[in-house]
């Protein structure tokens, strides 16, 4: 599976590290032995994954290195309680309130009680221990607050994308109505007259050829009875392209990523290399009919997995690419589903190719079918 290559870290991800990695350097005048060496440097390496905590393509901090983290800074607190390390505990604190799940919260908060009570125990500093309970306890209670405002945000968020959908679908189903009107208006008006107009041509055909007409005058009722007939044949044609809901191939599968997004609240993206261009009607309905049914299966074996679509024009061939980020590797399946199944037979008429299977952190599925 390709690896995306990581962004360059984002302010707010600098001002994470250094709230570690800073204590961690000025910790070093005073380390004079090895155990206080390992202990900044084991914090310092697990401070990395703070500078890429909120960007895609890279896995958050995990709920181990952060415990651990908070562990290694508040040990290094306790053996020297004059250095900046409780600030890298409590910082890390903030975060775990803010991103993780009930469970590791409790033990955080619970870790870093331990270690308030070990410092104050170590140093004889209980008048000074139940100020720095407050402080964690307002630390926890701003990221409680924070946490609560980002829910808020994110739900008014989703509210105005489902809310821009509707009018979407409005003015789409606006748009189909006015052109089923002119469909109706081009078949009641045009078609029945031009079908009106071949078949008086065909009788005046036929009385021309009865009464010994002249040859050119037979052959000029026939060439005027041909227009009438090609006539007649894009007529029709005009009527069925008015009736179809005609959808790009793009459009269709942002569609499906757009509902995708709004159903899990997770995010699923579509990239589009090369120049894009139209497609025949199987080949279209190849691609839409893939992305449907991955994300299917996403919905049903990953639930609010992130989803990644990557549709490629190259050459004379289309490249379609669907990748859930689950987190890990997933059990390869015992056998192929239906779906895939009638995908990789869809593809197959084609002459196009399909892979399927698990990757690094989640389920890919890849196809490529020519372009006309």
């Amino acid at each position: 599976m390709p690896i995306r290559p990581a962004t360059f870290p984002r302010a707010q991800g600098w001002l994470r590290w250094a709230l570690v990695a800073v204590p961690m350097v000025a910790a070093m005048p005073r380390a004079a032995d090895l155990r206080t060496w390992l202990l900044i440097g084991f914090t310092l390496a697990l401070s990395i994954p703070l500078l890429w905590l909120h960007d895609a393509g890279v896995r958050p901090l995990t709920t181990a290195p952060a415990l651990a983290l908070i562990a290694s800074t508040g040990a290094l607190w306790v053996l020297h309680p004059g250095s900046w390390a409780s600030v890298a505990m409590f910082s890390t604190t903030f975060f775990v309130v803010l991103k993780q799940s009930t469970v590791p919260i409790v033990v955080a908060v619970v870790l870093d009680a331990g270690v308030i009570t070990t410092w104050a125990a170590r140093h004889d500093l209980w008048d000074d221990a139940l100020s720095t309970y407050a402080v964690l306890a307002v630390v926890v209670l701003m990221a409680l607050n924070r946490r609560a405002r980002l829910a808020r945000v994110e739900q008014t968020e989703l509210a105005l994308a489902r809310a821009q959908t509707a009018n979407e679908e409005h003015a789409r189903a606006a748009a189909l109505a006015e052109r089923a009107r002119i469909a109706r208006e081009l078949h009641d008006v045009l078609a029945h007259s031009l079908a009106g107009l071949s078949l008086n041509l065909q009788g005046a055909r036929l009385m021309l050829v009865r009464d010994g007409a002249s040859p050119d005058a037979v052959a000029q009722i026939e060439r005027a009875q041909t227009l009438a007939s090609e006539g007649l044949a894009e007529a029709r044609k005009a009527v069925a392209a008015l009736r179809e809901d005609a959808v790009g191939v793009e459009r269709a599968i942002a569609d499906l990523l757009a509902a995708y997004r709004l159903d899990t609240g997770a995010r699923a993206d579509l990239a589009v290399e090369g120049e894009p261009r139209d497609l025949a009607p199987a080949v279209g309905t190849a691609l839409v009919r893939a992305v449907q049914e991955a994300l299917a299966n996403t919905r049903k074996h990953a639930a609010r997995a992130e989803v990644d679509v990557t549709l490629g024009y190259a050459g004379g061939s289309v490249e379609l690419t669907v990748a859930d980020r689950q987190g890990r590797r997933p059990p390869a399946a015992p056998a192929a589903g239906y779906g895939l199944r009638g995908m990789g037979e869809r593809v197959a008429l084609l002459d196009g190719r399909l892979e399927s299977g698990p990757g690094e952190d989640g389920w890919r599925i890849h196809l490529t079918v020519p372009a006309a």
